[in-house]
């Protein structure tokens, strides 16, 4: 009942507003067709002017509704329609000013009708332009408000997965740890703590301060350190004074991370290979990782992503937050695994 009343107000001050509009969009109309008629020496020309101007509105609405038929679904200019009416308009002026200096002399009908027809063809078509113009950006601002809000949801579901899918991770090294090694556990839930707290509360939002993702990921350096122990051979060079206004989306490095040190402790070798980068430079945030890996097909998991909801999570993110705003380099040698990946600032 409410929403029928708002639209019922909605069209009652509408309407009021077109009227306004009309009465202002009148007034030079009228000075411009009394100017006219006075130039070719027309009888009660006051009159005849404000009964142009009516006659001009009135064609001007009748061309609105007549472009509200077919134009409805337009989402796109009609080059062709909206030139066309142009030409229409500009021939119909010329021959106004034409026909006021070479009248038919003795034939009054043929030139009021002569008069009054570009007259309507002017008003009409006018009309039919600034409809379709207005029904094309409606629809297309309706149509990206659409988009927007598609992607706002898809992009709050692949934020959502993000949690879940490190924290189920992470229990499946506890749960290897708690059989191998259960000292490790008490600092490693004491760090597992601090990461979900981060990650459910902090990350919340399309964009954070990228100090405080630079804090997330040294917490996970230390929470892996413990893990790995004195496997893991680390090389980190990461930026410690941090411009606090620069923003990157949460925990969209953090994958990659945790991806490097997911495989590369799968390595035969009995050292484990992690070198990570993170900088700003020149309106950019560059970041890298490199691990070692296992060489029994896992590259190809990698690479593919094939290994959990991780990686074509942020790929589809970072389509999301950084269109034509970043670039992702992917890369391998028999080695090591590369990810480079320059992000611009926010």
């Amino acid at each position: 009942m409410n929403n029928v009343k708002e639209k019922s107000n909605f069209g009652f001050f509408g309407s009021k507003l077109y009227f306004i509009l009309a009465c202002l969009a009148g007034i030079p109309i009228y000075i411009a067709v009394k100017g006219y008629v006075e130039s070719i020496q027309v009888y009660a020309d006051d009159s005849v002017a404000f009964a142009a101007t009516v006659f001009f509105i009135m064609g001007v609405f009748t061309g609105r509704y007549i472009s509200q038929v077919w134009a409805s679904g337009l989402k796109t200019f009609p080059k062709d329609v909206l030139s066309g009416l142009a030409l229409l308009i500009v021939a119909s002026i010329a021959w106004l000013f034409f026909h006021a200096d070479f009248p038919l002399n003795g034939r009054t009908a043929i030139n009021l009708l002569l008069f009054w027809l570009p007259f309507l063809l002017i008003s009409i078509a006018s009309g039919m332009m600034i409809k379709v113009m207005h029904t094309v950006t409606q629809n297309q601002l309706t149509e990206a408000k659409s988009q927007a809000a598609h992607s706002q949801s898809e992009l709050n579901l692949l934020q959502s997965q993000l949690s879940p899918h490190f924290l189920f991770n992470t229990l499946n090294n506890l749960y290897g740890l708690s059989i191998t090694d259960h000292q490790k556990i008490p600092p490693l839930l004491l760090k597992l703590s601090e990461l979900l707290r981060y990650s459910v509360y902090d990350a919340s939002e399309i964009y954070v301060p990228l100090k405080n993702e630079m804090a997330y990921i040294k917490n996970y350096i230390e929470f892996e350190k413990i893990r790995i122990g004195d496997r893991l051979v680390l090389s980190t060079d990461l930026e410690e004074m941090i411009d606090p206004e620069i923003k990157i989306a949460p925990m969209l490095l953090i994958v990659f991370i945790e991806n490097a040190f997911k495989h590369s402790k799968n390595t035969a070798s009995p050292e484990i290979f992690v070198d990570i980068s993170l900088r700003t430079w020149g309106g950019s945030v560059l970041f890298s990782v490199r691990n070692s890996y296992g060489q029994d097909g896992e590259e190809n998991n990698i690479l593919n992503g094939s290994g959990g909801v991780g990686l074509p999570n942020v790929n589809k993110r970072l389509e999301l937050l950084y269109p034509n705003a970043h670039e992702l380099n992917v890369r391998s040698d028999e080695l090591f695994y590369t990810v480079e990946l320059q992000l611009k600032m926010k």
